[in-house]
């Protein structure tokens, strides 16, 4: 009994630190809009110094679930919860990874004036950060009516990156000079909607979890 209690409070710690994660991605998503909105550089560079931290959490939660693998040789729906945290602890880090992405588009565009009022862009972000925050509260949760509710927000996402990147692409003809601004934000447009993707893998691990079987949220 006090091996397994063991077990449980291990299991408890792993998903922790993974919720504590998820936090820091969010607020790296939310940081790198902020520093796209106000152009601010400084922000920017301190987004990519900080990803370290996420990186290294990541490989801590990886080291954990490694060893109790190897410790304890769980199994069946033990096993599953370490598999499903190795998993979105990848998609978490992956959407740390696309805030660093922002920043460098930032960086890129300096501080030349604005083609477009950035609101429509912002909007997106704000999709794929509550996307990534009910996600981990699902995963926290064992929601799975939380979870499968990805879909529905990820099929949004996808329609508004598509409209984004036309008007985007129409920019163009209109600011012939401004041709690396477009590129830019246009990139940016594709991390935003390459982090609610990996939100949407989030939620279906986490159905896995529950259920014990794969589930599409894409189709």
């Amino acid at each position: 009994m006090v091996v397994r209690e063991s077990f449980q409070t291990q299991l408890d710690e792993l998903r922790d630190l993974l919720v504590q994660l998820g936090g820091l991605a969010e607020a790296a998503l939310d940081e790198a809009i902020d520093s796209l909105k106000n152009q601010d550089i400084d922000k920017a560079l301190r987004i990519i110094e900080n990803d370290n931290r996420i990186n290294a959490l990541e490989e801590e939660i990886n080291d954990k679930a490694i060893l109790l693998i190897a410790k304890q040789a769980p199994v069946a729906s033990d096993l599953r919860r370490i598999i499903v945290a190795i998993k979105i602890s990848s998609d978490v880090e992956r959407i740390a990874d696309f805030a660093v992405n922002i920043a460098k588009s930032v960086i890129r565009i300096g501080k030349e004036p604005l083609i477009k009022e950035l609101v429509d862009i912002p909007e997106l972000a704000e999709m794929a950060k509550t996307m990534l925050a009910e996600a981990i509260q699902a995963y926290n949760d064992e929601d799975i009516i939380l979870a499968k509710k990805m879909a529905d927000r990820d099929d949004y996402v996808d329609e508004k990156y598509g409209e984004l990147i036309q008007e985007l692409l129409g920019k163009m003809k209109d600011y012939p000079d401004s041709t690396n601004q477009v590129i830019q934000l246009s990139f940016i447009c594709r991390y935003i909607e390459r982090a609610a993707d990996h939100a949407t893998n989030i939620g279906e691990n986490i159905v896995y979890l529950v259920k014990g079987k794969h589930y599409d949220l894409n189709e």
